[in-house]
């Protein structure tokens, strides 16, 4: 029988070890810690499993689960290993003693009993004590044979011989190193990382250990305020993937990302071109160490696999995918796009041509992880991201569900680290192993929507064809273009109208290119029904009042005030419509009680009588100069009915317009005041200023009667 692969996880309340594919059962042996467990974690090697409690840290054998030992560490927050598991590193919150010292938080203890020289049988050996105050980076790191750590400090990195962390063995110093990765390889290299400071560029630099004399590879770029060091499974080929803090460009919130590859021994070193715009969202190597996958460009993302010469070899379609990553065994690749995207994965065969398998439906995934044997994948959503519908799912890489759990709060999920020679693989995707009975029971509870879900459409947009500046590139629509502005533009890809200059009452020039009747046809296509309809009633009504204007039904306009010529600047339409304007608020309208405009209109009419008649300049008797054929003659003018004086005044009272101001203000005050009589009479306690205004109450009636108001 093949050996399970196993995987653990831990809650608010417990931790669990699971036996995964083929059996899926709980490790049999292991006794679930419960309590308020910190963290957990597997040896490198996978002999070990160990988690920490508030009163120890406990150290199980991951096979069987049988407990091994405990370590007297109180409060530790984070816990590793080394790579060969002889090691076991824990880390507490930083805290002073009585004399106010620092207390050093690192240690490093023998994971077996007696296991240092010159220990006791039943003693746990404190290798090395260090100050560690921050918990980014806090581990130590060793080379894969456990040989040396090392550590940074200020402006230098300290090594150590792992059975000696009292006595530095050798240092490299470089000015203002902010981060280092040493290699997995049999070559024992390391790589530093210095930020920009003072105009200077960033560097990596790549040393051989302990040449520690010149390194024998660099790279200097801008553009690097924090880099991620990746070094394939040979350490012969390392990706810088640095980030900027703020785009200065002004097209992405999140920064600037650049792609760097060095080779360790300096033959070697350039950046990575990428043909898509956009940010880098994820770049993993393949287990082969000769070929590397980059997820970048806004979305929709590309998808490029690359060998260890920055060329491309291949590239995945276009879609919303943010994660790639190999199987172990390097025959698979997965494509994913989790966070605020869907959680779909697209799994290829890279034997195959890079045939896609299948796509899997993983949604509000925030763990996802390939299996040690290649065949399965672990996604599982924790607290705290999303604290509902957490669980643990396993998926088989044809897409079939072979695994569920749902857990309440779940914080962490890991696979038990086991070699690829313990599982090798033959044919993986046949034959289909038979699901577990949770996930048949999980399958049984999930809904098949009743029709397919779409992007939602507003009723004046359903039935007709999605314009391409709403598709996703990947669908066949246009492809993102930033506008290097982080406020929303205006014309972006289509959404919007382009800023034009207009001028008010001008009419508009056609588009170069672009005729009238063309244009206007291809409007009402892409009009709604109700749409259209309305520019239908609104055409045929300019139409009836233009054929009505022809035919001399429009009141003609006013004539103007003797002596009063027309400006010639002023266009005929504008004429007339203004003339009619004033025809309709100088003609005789029919009475509307207590309405503004013919309050305005009456005081418009006593302007006018009151104003001095002008001599009218005598009208031409010459005939016309264009054809000689005299003006034809005009008849006289109806005679109007007399315009009525009217008068409008505020309500008892016959005074001046300030007059009527100034008495509605003091009724105002009046009714304010026997207001506040009414409330201090119903028992409420009134304020200083309220009761000096009650006071008021004879000087304001006085004003009234001096205004000749009476009630």
């Amino acid at each position: 029988m093949a050996v399970p692969t196993q995987f653990a996880y831990r809650t608010s309340k417990n931790i669990g070890a699971v036996d995964a594919a083929p059996v899926y059962q709980p490790l049999p042996g292991f006794t679930r810690p419960e309590g308020n467990l910190r963290c957990c974690v597997y040896s490198p090697c996978g002999r070990y499993f160990a988690w920490a409690s508030p009163e120890r840290v406990t150290v199980a054998d991951a096979s069987i689960g049988h407990v091994i030992t405990t370590l007297p560490a109180e409060n530790v927050f984070e816990l590793g290993f080394s790579p060969l598991g002889s090691f076991i590193i824990t880390w507490q919150r930083p805290s002073k003693d009585e004399n106010g010292d620092a207390v050093k938080n690192l240690k490093v203890w023998t994971v077996l009993e007696g296991e240092a020289p010159g220990a006791e049988a039943d003693e746990h050996t404190v290798v090395g004590r260090f100050v560690q105050k921050s918990q980014t980076g806090w581990n130590l790191q060793y080379t894969f044979d456990e040989r040396y750590c090392a550590r940074v400090v200020t402006n230098e990195i300290q090594f150590y011989e792992s059975q000696d962390l009292g006595t530095v063995w050798n240092k490299l110093r470089v000015e203002g190193v902010s981060d280092f990765a040493l290699s997995p390889g049999k070559n024992h290299s390391i790589a530093v990382f210095v930020p920009e400071r003072k105009g200077q560029p960033a560097a990596v630099k790549i040393y051989n250990v302990p040449q520690f004399d010149s390194p024998v590879s660099q790279k200097n770029f801008f553009k690097g305020d924090k880099v991620q060091l990746k070094w394939n499974n040979e350490g012969t080929t390392l990706i810088v993937l640095a980030q900027t803090e703020v785009d200065r460009s002004g097209k992405s919130y999140y920064g600037e990302t650049t792609l760097y590859l060095l080779s360790a021994n300096g033959g070697f070193d350039s950046r990575i071109e990428l043909d898509k715009d956009g940010p880098i969202h994820d770049v993993t190597w393949s287990p082969n160490s000769k070929e590397f996958g980059v997820v970048y460009g806004y979305m929709p993302a590309k998808t490029t696999i690359f060998d260890t010469r920055a060329k491309a070899t291949h590239s995945f379609a276009l879609g919303p995918r943010n994660t790639i990553l190999f199987s172990p065994h390097g025959r698979f690749v997965l494509v994913a796009g989790f966070g605020n995207l869907a959680g779909q994965m697209d799994i290829y065969d890279l034997e195959k041509n890079y045939q896609k398998i299948c796509t899997i439906e993983a949604s509000n995934a925030s763990v996802c992880e390939w299996s040690p044997d290649g065949k399965h994948i672990l996604t599982a959503t924790t607290s705290p991201r999303l604290r509902v519908d957490n669980g643990v799912r396993i998926w088989h890489v044809t897409g079939g569900l072979m695994y569920n759990e749902n857990l309440q709060e779940l914080y962490h999920v890991i696979w038990r680290p086991q070699s690829p020679t313990v599982h090798p693989i033959e044919n993986p995707l046949h034959p289909v192993p038979t699901p577990h009975g949770s996930a048949l029971e999980h399958l049984g509870t999930v809904k098949t929507p009743s029709k397919p879900a779409g992007a939602y459409r507003p009723p004046g947009a359903r039935g007709q064809v999605t314009p391409l500046a709403f598709k996703r590139e990947d669908e066949g629509g246009a492809a993102y273009v930033s506008n290097g502005s982080l406020s929303l533009g205006i014309g972006v890809n289509g959404f919007g109208k382009p800023r034009k200059r207009e001028v008010p009452g001008a009419e508009l020039a056609p588009e170069e290119g672009d005729g009238t009747a063309t244009n206007a046809a291809d409007g009402d296509e892409q009009l709604s029904k109700a749409a259209l309809k309305n520019k239908k009633k609104r055409e045929s009504k300019k139409a009836k009042d233009a054929a009505e204007k022809a035919a001399g039904l429009t009141p003609a306009p006013e004539k103007s005030l003797p002596g009063a010529f027309p400006s010639p600047s002023r266009s005929p339409e504008r004429k007339d419509r203004k003339g009619h304007e004033r025809n309709r608020s100088r003609g005789y309208l029919e009475p509307r009680p207590h309405s503004r405009p013919e309050r305005r209109d009456a005081k418009r009419h006593q302007d006018q009588q009151q104003q001095p008649h002008l001599k009218t300049p005598p009208a031409p008797t010459s005939t016309s100069k264009s054809n000689g054929v005299p003006p034809p003659q005009k008849a006289p003018p109806k005679e109007s009915p007399p315009q009525p004086d009217v008068m409008v005044t505020s309500p008892g009272s016959a005074g001046t317009p300030s007059q009527d101001k100034k008495t509605r203000a003091l009724l105002k005050k009046l009714r304010a005041i026997d207001d506040l009589k009414m409330r201090r009479a119903g028992g409420e306690k009134l304020e200083g200023t309220q009761i000096k205004k009650m006071d008021t109450e004879d000087e304001v009636r006085k004003e009234l009667e001096a205004l000749g108001w009476t009630e």
